[in-house]
């Protein structure tokens, strides 16, 4: 269902456990060493250039993704966008903000709404594995900052691009940008790429004075990672050993996986990138829910995520090299 089951890496692992005597309180900032180690990986995983970036560490992706909308001052009457099918938190981080949320995949078709204040974009997506090219992008940028709003971008599965076609591509890219981060902030996590989701260790990236703002509201409200996991966070960011090994077994299991949904009739739709497959039966999600069910496959339905996902179901790439073989078999069975 998308938990991860693979080790924490011994490098980091190492790190908490020697970071372990902290008395004292931690830096809502981060130590100058984690916001180093976080703009040096900000800059290799995204292409960003160091000079004018804001970074901040965050307690895992989703506090900030349900709280941005609050932490920017969203309330009654201010509008946040959202992709037409993706991941639930964006709404619900509108809906404590008292905000409205627009589902859609065409800004122009919102017009000169004033009104406006919040653009996600999820690249690769999640649930879908759709990548966005940099033209598209582009456009999203060039809208909002025409309209004054701010782009968020969630792009906790940049590094899992499986399709030289479509390689992934951050909203912090000189070709995206323009080499300028105003309004723009991008979102990342180490939840996937290290293993870390019981560390609770992610960061936002970009606009220097957005970050300022985030930084303020967050000191107030003690939104702190805890130094034992900002240490173990330097640790992940500054060894890509370990993060090339995890993506290979996700490579690995990705194959396994397609065949076997494929072979048992069903369409892959996307799914070029990211930890999951967006697959259809054509017919109600919760059909096909029921169908896995009763062979042992628990997956997700396509409507948890949105209308237009009410045929599809979505299956991640995060189990067991066993779990997997036995889906495979289960799914070959007449």
């Amino acid at each position: 269902m998308g938990t991860p089951v693979d080790p924490v890496p011994p490098v980091i692992r190492q790190a908490l456990a020697d970071a372990s005597d902290a008395p004292g309180y931690p830096l809502t900032a981060g130590t100058p060493a984690l916001r180093d180690a976080i703009a040096a990986w900000v800059a290799r995983a995204c292409g960003a250039g160091v000079d004018g970036l804001g970074v901040l560490p965050t307690i895992g992706s989703k506090e900030l993704v349900a709280w941005l909308p609050t932490l920017l001052g969203l309330g009654p009457g201010d509008v946040v966008v959202v992709p037409s099918i993706c991941y639930p938190t964006y709404e619900d981080g509108a809906r404590l903000a008292g905000a409205t949320t627009v589902r859609t995949d065409s800004l122009t078709a919102l017009g000169p709404d004033p009104r406006v204040r919040l653009v996600w974009v999820n690249s690769p997506g999640n649930p879908t594995g759709r990548v966005l090219p940099a033209n598209h992008l582009r456009k999203v940028v060039d809208w909002a900052r025409e309209r004054g709003a701010v782009v968020a971008s969630d792009e906790c599965y940049l590094p899992l691009g499986w399709s030289a076609a479509a390689e992934p591509v951050s909203v912090l890219a000189p070709e995206v940008c323009g080499g300028s981060y105003d309004g723009l902030l991008a979102v990342h996590s180490l939840s996937k790429r290290s293993n870390l989701a019981g560390y609770r260790a992610g960061l936002v990236a970009g606009d220097p004075a957005l970050v300022a703002e985030l930084l303020k509201v967050r000191k107030h409200a003690g939104m702190i990672v805890p130094a034992p996991v900002q240490a173990a966070m330097i640790a992940a960011l500054g060894d890509q050993e370990h993060a090339d090994a995890q993506r290979e077994r996700y490579r690995a299991r990705r194959e396994r996986l397609l065949a076997a949904f494929t072979g048992a009739g069903f369409t892959v739709e996307h799914s070029e990138a990211g930890l999951y497959l967006w697959l259809t039966r054509g017919e109600d999600c919760w059909a096909t829910v029921d169908w896995l069910a009763r062979r042992g496959i628990l997956v997700a339905a396509g409507v948890f995520y949105g209308p237009g996902g009410a045929r599809h179901v979505r299956v991640a790439l995060t189990e067991s090299d066993e779990h997997v073989a036995a889906v495979a078999a289960r799914l070959a069975r007449p």
